[in-house]
Formats: structure tokens, sequence, C-alpha cells
């Protein structure tokens, strides 16, 4: 049994435990919150698994083979920083870091480290997209040449102490919500993004909340393009006040033989080729994995993730989201807030040297 320790138990850390209890192989046996509540929920799900009030203890008590961090994006820096340097294997949640220069520190830190590091864009495995990425791997488009992803969602979701509610500790909309959405524009184009230019602002969330004197400053919708050094582009559409919506996530990927699109959660995927169909008659499958016993917040990707992160831990697969991707995903969302900022398009080399 590989012995798992989990480094957060809010939302998404109680989320991480609830998918491992169905993880063949897999036995939780810690877990660390400094806030009592969560720890508390954590312990009615895991009573026989050790409590910790910090990453710290959990480390130094020497029970792990891996640990997940799901604690609050400003502090994934500091924690990783910590783990690196320890044979543990770890899987932390998105975004890697708050700002691209820590995420660089993070990478240097992981060096010649030979334990798995994995970043937490499962986005990539939800049936629908990874249907999708299926797809396009296998020509269906041919070589893409625009992708365009909707995402026309509720608001940010409550969280300890609202820690949520401000940029300086989310990285800032962008980063926080959407570095799954650039992931996947660089999982599925072959080039290089480049450039990045973006509109957006803050026009109806939280603009009544107030917390120690201070509003919050995240943006709730806005249009990020994005350039590929072979002349491709994508296209990210974001809208946190949409809720009244049919399908929460849309994404197409076009190319010259034809276009593929996700929809979800009506959890289809729609294939056209060209020469072959015209508007209105493309083929339409529905997707589902049976294998996957436990849906969770995030349509089961979460679940696939988990069973990915064991394999690549017991030398099955390869490491299949690395740091590099972390990194690079958390660069075009900087790079998307800084052209909002500056009203201007921004080259990633500006961030990245």
């Amino acid at each position: 049994m590989l012995r798992y320790g989990i480094i957060g138990t809010g939302m998404m850390g109680i989320e991480h435990i609830e998918n491992l209890a169905f993880t063949d192989g897999v036995e939780v046996v810690a877990f660390a919150d400094p806030h009592g509540p969560s720890r508390d929920r954590a312990a009615q799900l895991l009573p026989d698994a050790a409590p910790f009030r910090d990453h710290h203890s959990l480390i130094a008590a020497g029970i792990c083979d891996a640990v997940v961090v799901a604690t609050p994006n400003m502090t994934h820096a500091e924690i990783l920083g910590d783990l690196l340097a320890t044979p543990l294997h770890v899987l932390v949640e998105k975004p890697l870091c708050t700002t691209v220069a820590d995420c660089q520190r993070i990478l240097t830190l992981a060096e010649g480290r030979t334990a798995v590091t994995w970043v937490g864009l499962e986005y990539r495995f939800m049936p629908p997209i990874a249907r999708l990425l299926a797809e396009v791997d296998a020509g269906a488009v041919g070589r893409p040449r625009m992708v365009a992803i909707r995402e026309h969602r509720f608001p940010f979701l409550t969280k300890v102490d609202n820690w949520n509610r401000f940029s300086a500790n989310t990285g800032g909309t962008l980063v926080e919500k959407c570095c799954h959405f650039f992931d996947l524009m660089v999982r599925i184009m072959p080039g290089r993004p480049v450039w990045v230019m973006a509109s957006g602002g803050q026009d109806v969330n939280h603009l009544d909340e107030v917390y120690q004197g201070q509003t919050p400053d995240i943006l709730d919708n806005a249009f990020v393009m994005v350039e590929f050094d072979d002349g491709a582009r994508a296209m990210l559409d974001l809208c946190m006040f949409a809720e009244a919506t049919q399908n929460q996530e849309e994404l197409s990927v076009v190319g010259e033989r034809g276009k593929v699109e996700a929809l979800i959660p009506d959890n289809v995927v729609r294939r056209g080729r060209r020469g072959e169909h015209w508007i209105g008659g493309v083929e339409t499958v529905a997707v589902t994995d049976p294998a996957i016993p436990y849906e969770g917040h995030h349509g089961g990707s979460s679940f696939v993730e988990h069973q990915r992160f064991r394999d690549a831990i017991l030398g099955r697969i390869p490491v299949e989201v690395d740091l590099a991707d972390g990194l690079l995903s958390v660069a075009i969302g900087e790079a998307a807030q800084q052209s909002i900022k500056e009203r201007r398009p921004v080259a990633l080399d500006e961030l990245l040297g």
C-alpha cells in the first residue's frame, strides 16, 4: 500500500480524500491543516489517520510515501520548497504557484529529483475533454489552427477566511481559475505560445463584500487570446456570473480537416469532417466512462488523475502533467492579467525570460 498524506483539508482536500477512497493500492494515513473545522471534517472521513496542524509536522513524522497539496494558492511555494527536499512523491493542486517567479524557483528546486511531482490540472482527464484530446491526437481536425474555450459558470465559492477573494492570494482569476484552460490550449496546439492579449474586469461579483476593510479585486469576466509561434491561436471566453446556462464548458478545436467540440455537463463530443458534414449534420457522441466509480466535483477527472499519479509512482507510466506544464499554465494567466492591467499584448518571454 502506498501511504498518502493530505496537506490542506478544505474543499479540495476533502475531494482528494474521497477520490482516494476509490483508488486501489493506496491508503491515506495522515492529514494536516491549521484550520480546526477543516481538520475535524477530515478526521470524520479518516478516523485512523494521524492529524497534524501543519505540513512540517506531517513531513517530520516520516509515515508517508506521497502527499497531496491542497492548500490555498499563496502557500504552495513555501510548502513545495519543503517537500522537494524530501523523497516524497507530490501531487500539488493547481495553480502550481501564484507567480511565474515562484514557479521557476520550484522547477529549480526539483532539478535532479527522482520522486514524482505532478500538477493537478485534472481537466485533461474529464471524459468529454479526454475524448476531444484523443480525437485531435488521432488527426480528426488535421493540424489544429484554432481552439476556443468557453466557461460560463457561477461565482467563486466561499473558502476559509475568504482567501480566494483577493488576487494577491490567488494569483488573479486568470491564474487561479483559468490555468486549466491555458494548459488545455498548450496540450492541444503543436506550436509554442508566444503572445497573450486580454480584456476583462470585475463587473458583477463580490462588489458589495468587504473583508478587513478591503473589497475583493478578482476578475469575474474576460476574453483572452493566445497566439502560437506557428500562427495558430486560441481564445478563452470566461464569465463567472453566467450560471443560468446549459453547459458550463464548451471547447472546440478546428483545423483544415474539420472540427471537434466537447460540451460539459451535457457530456457529448461532436465531430465534423469537411467535405462530408455540413452545418447541423455533424456526428454527436455521448461520452461516459463506466470505469469511474466516483465523479466528485470535476466529472470524475480527479479519480482518473489519482489512478495516473499512483501509476506514475509505481513506474507504470510517465508523469503526464509535470512542473513545466504547471509553469506555462501560470505564465499565460499572469500574462493575461498583465495585459488587462496595461492594456497591451504581452509576450511570454517577458515573464519567462
